[in-house]
Formats: structure tokens, sequence, C-alpha cells
């Protein structure tokens, strides 16, 4: 249930009614907008009379959510959430652009992408200090040794680092180099991942698994979200379908979708959807046609020798028109790079 107040609501006001609600065995979570102040009531709503609380001169009205998913749910939150990482955003009017390797190699590469990378214009730093791989017998990333080399790379750069946490027991450690904790596909629903992510004070980005719905993804949301972390990217990565010419098949219909059912900004990773370098640049150009708040983009200046991911991994020079050729997109939707 969705409790819109008045505009002219007093804070006291709004306190009442929400102690009035926690009375009734609601958890009730305050939403404070520019214009209005919302509340969402999670558990059994059933011991409410509606009608009573619409009596309330300074409640505007009540809405029934039947969606699962209450504190992601737009009914919740009707405007879009902005993220505030360092000085940069990810939602809102300026795109957020994440480029760098997939892997961090060494220190002289990651350092050389990152200057390359924000010298095109990008505003984070990406690059894996622990990989997830498919095989055991595939680079696993160089790990403590990676994070220092990323918090090196945003010591020279300014770009705030953007890196996947794999487990738990990591989750504490990677918190003291990263600004954007990234929950990878394959541990969408590792909700232990989740809940501990959603207890720390850093921003996640939670990328949709490879088989997941829609609902699903905003579900996982709702795990990071109910342990108090709010401050949640979602990002289209690309799913599993028949079709085997395209490493994924990026989903483009579920960012219009997410952004009528969500608050919270979506984001389109390319490269791991396609896993073909020149597919990354139509495909970035028609997320931010369709509306995407940001695109995550592999870059590497030696993509053939690259350990991991090479082959969907953009040049820099390569990267730098691709930038230009994007901005164009999106100053068409009123956005800015």
């Amino acid at each position: 249930m969705v409790i819109v107040m008045n505009p002219n609501a007093k804070q006291d006001e709004v306190r009442g009614i929400v102690i009035k609600l926690e009375g009734l065995g609601c958890i009730v979570h305050v939403s404070q907008g520019e214009n209005h102040c919302v509340l969402g009531l999670v558990g059994d709503t059933s011991r409410i009379n509606i009608s009573q609380i619409e009596a309330e001169e300074f409640v505007d009205k009540v809405m029934n959510v039947q969606a699962p998913y209450k504190r992601a749910n737009r009914l919740f939150h009707p405007e879009d959430t902005i993220i505030k990482v360092d000085d940069r955003t990810i939602g809102g009017k300026e795109l957020a652009i994440i480029a760098g390797p997939c892997a961090v190699e060494s220190e002289s590469q990651l350092i050389t992408i990152a200057k390359d990378v924000k010298l095109a214009g990008a505003n984070f730093l990406r690059g894996g200090a622990y990989k997830p791989r498919t095989s055991p017998y595939s680079f696993q990333g160089m790990e403590e040794e990676g994070l220092r080399i990323l918090l090196q790379a945003k010591k020279i750069t300014g770009l705030p680092i953007v890196t996947e946490v794999m487990s738990v027991e990591l989750v504490e450690k990677i918190s003291q180099y990263a600004d954007v904790l990234q929950i990878g596909a394959r541990n969408m629903q590792n909700f232990d991942l989740l809940k501990e992510v959603g207890r720390c004070n850093k921003t996640i980005l939670l990328k949709r698994g490879m088989s997941a719905t829609i609902e699903e993804l905003l579900m996982s949301a709702e795990y990071i979200m109910s342990e108090g972390n709010e401050n949640v990217v979602l990002c289209e990565r690309g799913i599993r379908t028949f079709e085997t010419f395209t490493r994924n098949t990026l989903d483009l219909s579920a960012i219009p979708v997410l952004k009528k059912l969500t608050h919270l900004p979506v984001i389109v990773d390319p490269s791991h959807a396609t896993g073909k370098w020149w597919l990354v640049e139509p495909l970035a150009k028609a997320a931010i046609a369709v509306g995407a708040d940001g695109l995550e983009i592999e870059v590497h200046y030696d993509p053939a020798n690259a350990l991991c991911d090479g082959a969907q991994s953009l040049k820099p020079e390569k990267f730098k028109t691709f930038i230009d050729s994007v901005r164009t997109i999106a100053i068409s939707q009123d956005r800015i790079i």
C-alpha cells in the first residue's frame, strides 16, 4: 500500500500517521520528494481502514500496490532517483559512462586505459579485481592487488571505481577501495550477498541475471533496499535466448519497462550483451534512445591479448569516436555526456 500525503502536510501530521500505521503492524518507509511525501507500507495491510485514512485532510490518496516489490516501486517514489557518487551522478540529465577493461591485468595496463577513457569522456572507471569465470582455468583476477591498482588509478584520474563483488566475505574489503559495488549476473539472486551489500554504504550496480525476468530483477533490488541501502542502479546486460550469434540477447524493451515500473536508474552493458566489439556502438545508441541512464563499456588497448573478454572490448581510439557518436543520440534525448 502507498499513501500520498498532501503537499501542505506538516511533519507532525506525517509522523502521527506513521505511528498509527506502525501500531497496526506495518513497516512504513517515508519518501520525501520535491512536492509530495509518500508513505510505503510493507506487511499485512488488511487491518487498515482505507476510508478512514483517506478521510484525513492531510492525505491526498491511498493506493494498493499489487507488485511484490515496494521500495523499488515508482508508486512509492514517483520521482526519478539520482544517485551521487563523489562529484558524479547516475540518473538525471547527465549520462553515466562507465568504461575500462574487463579485468585489471597490471598497473600500467589499467592506468593507461583509465587516462584514455577519462580523456574520451568517461566519468566512471570499471575494472575487475575478482573475476567470476565460466571455466575454473580462466584468469580469475588479481584480487586485492587489483583493488590497490584501481585505487591508484582513481588517485590519478579522479574517476570513481566500479568493481564486482562475488561473495559476502569480500564486501567489507572491496568497500575499502571501490565507490560502486557491482553484483554480476550470476549473483543477481545470491540473496545473502544482496542483503550484505544492502547493509553497506556504497552504491550498488545490480546486473540482470542471464535468465531473469524483470520482476525478479526488481525483487533482487528490493532485497538490497530492504536492508536500508537505496542507492541501487539496475543494469540490463542481455539475456539468454535461443540465438547463438551474439553472446546474449540485449533486451532493449526492458529499459522503458523498468523506467515505468521503478524510480531507480537503469544503465545498459552492450559489451556483455553482444560479445562483439562492432555491435557495441549501435546497441549503445539504441539504449540511449529508449531512455537508459548510462552505459558500461569494456575498453582495452590490446584486445587480441586481453586476459578477459577481448572480443567485446573497444580500443581507446575507437572508444573516443564511440563517445562522439553516442553524444549525438544523447543530445536528441536532452541528455548530456
